[in-house]
């Protein structure tokens, strides 16, 4: 059944091309609870058998996410906060989960967006506070933009060094997701001490 299902994935990523992974990482980045996993991966794995471009793998899922994210933080600057927290279950955005991205960006500041997209859960949603706050777009994009493209590059290697083996893959994405956990808590620390 996995297997299908992944041999699946991968000629659908395969047959959508580089547009596909785009659109599909455009939505993850947005409001739709969808792993990137599904996309980046494969795409990756396609690249090592040679059917693409492992940079272009990259830069095309980062642009995916930061459409995806400049969705999400037009719709803020939109609609407002009372808005966002009436509507947001029907985003996917329940107002406690909202409540909490919020805090977390309150009390990062902007490296709270680069690190936000690193967290599974918070990746999606750090964009609506950001937009509220009103954050200067180029630096929402700059953040936005670095920590989208080390989570795409790391789930691309994954893809692209054992991209056939589902065990392995799931293996190492836990794996990085706890380093990466670990590595934004040095980073925040980091940045913590600076700005006392």
């Amino acid at each position: 059944m996995i297997e299908a299902a992944v041999a699946w994935l991968v000629s659908t990523i395969g047959a959508l091309g580089y547009p596909g992974i785009t659109f599909l990482m455009a939505l993850e980045s947005s409001f739709f609870p969808f792993p990137s996993e599904v996309v980046i991966v494969p795409a990756g794995y396609l690249a090592q058998q040679g059917q693409m471009n492992l940079v272009a793998v990259i830069l095309f899922g980062i642009l995916g996410s930061l459409i995806g994210a400049w969705v999400n933080y037009a719709i803020a600057v939109t609609v407002g906060r009372k808005a966002l927290i009436k509507w947001g279950k029907w985003i996917f955005l329940p107002e406690e989960k909202f409540i909490k991205v919020e805090q977390y960006l309150k009390r990062h500041g902007e490296i709270g967006t680069f690190i936000g997209r690193l967290i599974p859960v918070i990746r999606q949603y750090i964009s609506f506070p950001a937009g509220l706050a009103k954050m200067p777009i180029g630096r929402f994009s700059f953040y936005t933009g670095l920590g989208a493209g080390l989570w795409v590059t790391i789930l691309a290697l994954i893809g692209y060094y054992v991209g056939e083996n589902q065990e392995l893959v799931q293996q190492w994405s836990k794996t990085a997701v706890f380093w990466m956990v670990v590595g934004c808590g040095v980073v925040v620390l980091g940045y913590w001490k600076i700005r006392k």
